[in-house]
């Protein structure tokens, strides 16, 4: 495996909801476990707002870019240590990842398309039963600051 194939320890967070916060989260193919958007960037230089809309529409075909979505940067990152499971995809020196946290308000009733190589199912959930469904602890504290940012919306 060359450097080229390991991936970069940079990745998004992205809790999409809807205006009457009904939070999407979609479960993942390899575990189970039910999530919030995730990915990391193709390219170092990669903006984190291009790499949330471009992980957006992979996962769930959803377009952040639409006039009726609203990309917002949350302003927050998380760096944790990659689970041992998944270290094989990161350089052998790399242990850590950073992600950023951006929230994408839908209209409600937006379609999800979802990769099936990703994810098996998907479901809106009231952004506090979504927190507890979430398997990553950073994904619910994301969850869990949701009615901040819709009340300084």
């Amino acid at each position: 495996m060359t450097s080229i194939d390991y991936k970069i320890p940079e990745s998004v967070l992205v809790v999409i909801y809807t205006p009457s916060q009904q939070v999407l989260l979609i479960r993942r193919v390899d575990a189970g476990t039910w999530q919030s958007v995730t990915g990391s960037k193709d390219h170092p230089h990669e903006d984190w707002a291009e790499t949330a809309v471009r992980e957006v529409h992979e996962e769930t075909g959803i377009d952040a870019l639409h006039p009726d979505c609203q990309l917002q940067d949350w302003q927050l990152e998380n760096t944790y240590d990659i689970y041992p499971a998944w270290r094989w995809r990161y350089a052998p020196e790399v242990s850590r990842n950073t992600e950023r946290v951006f929230g994408l308000l839908v209209p409600e009733g937006t379609p999800v398309t979802l990769s099936p190589c990703e994810h098996t199912d998907w479901q809106w959930l009231h952004w506090q039963q979504a927190a507890d469904t979430c398997f990553s602890p950073s994904n619910a504290e994301a969850i869990l600051m949701l009615p901040r940012f819709v009340e300084g919306a």
